[in-house]
C-alpha cells in the first residue's frame, strides 16, 4: 500500500479562503490523489483547487449529502479520507486517522473534535447541540461515540460501499454513522484538533436549522434499528396528551359538566398510545429476529469460504 490507494475527498461549496492551503498541506503529507467535488462556488473554488493539482467534479445536484453521494461512485481507490475543506482540520492528523484502518483494526473512524478543539472553533450554541446530538444518538442506537458529526473521517472504499445512503444535507455524517452501526461495521474514533473556521469564509450551517434536522434524523432512522424508541416516543406523546385532556375531564365531571366529546378524545388518545407501545414491542421483535438470521446467514458463508 501506498498513499497513492488513499483518496483524499473534499467536499466544498465556496471555500477559496481555505481549500488552495488545505490541498497544499495534504501534499506535504505525501497525499496527492485528491477529490474535489464542489457545489458550483461562486468564490473560484474550483478553479483553485484544479490550479492546486487536485482533481475536481462539479456536483450535479445540492447538498453535502449529495455531492458525498456522487463522490462515492466515482472513487476506486481502496482507502478514503473524507474532510471539509473549510480548513479547520489539519491534514498532518490524516495518517492518525488512517492508522486503525490499515491495520485492519477499523472500518471507519471519526475524527472525535470534541476533546482537542481551539477556542472560537464552536461556538456555545454549536457546542452544547454536539453534545444533545450524540447523547440522543448513544441512547437510541446502544453505542458510545462522542462525535458523530465530525466532518474529518477514514474508511476503506469497501465499508463504503456496503452504506445505504439517501440523505442530501448536513444530515450525510449522521446517516453514515448510522448506517456503519447497522452494516455491524468497526468503528473507532481517534482524538483531532479541531480550528476555527477562516474568518474570510462563509459558514453554511444554521445550528437550529440544522440540528433539528439532524435530530429528526436520528429518529427517523430509528425505525429500523430500534422500533421499540421510535414507536414508544409517538406512543408517549398520545398518552401525555391523553393524561392532559383526560384530568380536565376528571376536573370538570366533580363540578357537575360531563365533557363526552372530549371524554371520547381521551379514551382515543390513551389507546393509540398504548397500540403504538405493542407496535413498538412487534417491531423490536422482528428485528431481533431478522438480526438472528442475518447472522446465521454470514456465519454459514464464512464457513463455507
Amino acid at each position: 500500500m501506498n498513499n497513492a490507494d488513499i483518496c483524499i475527498l473534499i467536499p466544498t461549496l465556496n471555500e477559496a479562503a481555505t481549500i488552495g492551503e488545505l490541498i497544499k498541506d495534504f501534499k506535504k503529507e505525501g497525499f496527492y490523489n485528491i477529490l474535489v467535488i464542489d457545489g458550483n462556488s461562486r468564490d473560484g473554488t474550483a478553479q483553485i483547487a484544479k490550479a492546486e493539482g487536485a482533481r475536481v467534479v462539479l456536483q450535479t445536484r445540492k447538498g453535502k449529502g449529495q455531492a458525498m453521494i456522487q463522490a462515492f461512485e466515482l472513487i476506486e481507490s481502496p482507502y478514503i479520507i473524507m474532510v471539509d475543506g473549510d480548513g479547520t482540520y489539519l491534514a498532518k492528523e490524516a495518517p492518525s486517522l488512517l492508522e486503525p484502518v490499515l491495520e485492519g483494526k477499523a472500518d471507519h473512524v471519526i475524527g472525535n473534535r470534541l476533546e482537542k478543539y481551539s477556542p472560537g472553533a464552536f461556538t456555545r450554541l454549536n457546542l452544547i447541540g454536539n453534545h444533545l446530538i450524540n447523547k440522543l444518538f448513544n441512547i437510541v442506537y446502544s453505542v458510545q461515540l462522542k462525535d458523530i458529526l465530525s466532518g474529518y473521517r477514514a474508511f476503506t472504499l469497501e465499508s463504503i460501499r456496503e452504506l445505504e445512503l439517501n440523505k442530501t444535507g448536513f444530515e450525510i455524517e449522521t446517516e453514515i454513522s448510522v448506517e456503519c452501526i447497522l452494516k455491524k461495521q468497526r468503528v473507532e474514533e481517534i482524538p483531532i484538533t479541531y480550528l476555527p473556521r477562516s474568518k474570510k469564509g462563509e459558514t453554511k450551517l444554521n445550528p437550529v436549522k440544522d440540528g433539528i434536522r439532524i435530530g429528526s434524523t436520528i429518529y427517523r432512522l430509528a425505525k429500523v434499528y430500534n422500533p421499540m424508541f421510535y414507536f414508544g416516543i409517538i406512543g408517549l406523546l398520545f398518552i401525555f396528551a391523553g393524561l392532559f385532556t383526560g384530568i380536565f375531564v376528571v376536573s370538570e365531571w366533580f363540578h357537575g359538566i360531563t365533557r363526552i366529546p372530549l371524554s371520547i378524545l381521551t379514551a382515543l388518545f390513551i389507546i393509540f398510545g398504548l397500540q403504538m407501545f405493542i407496535f413498538g414491542i412487534l417491531s423490536d421483535l422482528v428485528v431481533t429476529l431478522h438480526r438472528q438470521t442475518v447472522s446465521l446467514i454470514q456465519e454459514k458463508n464464512k464457513q463455507r469460504k
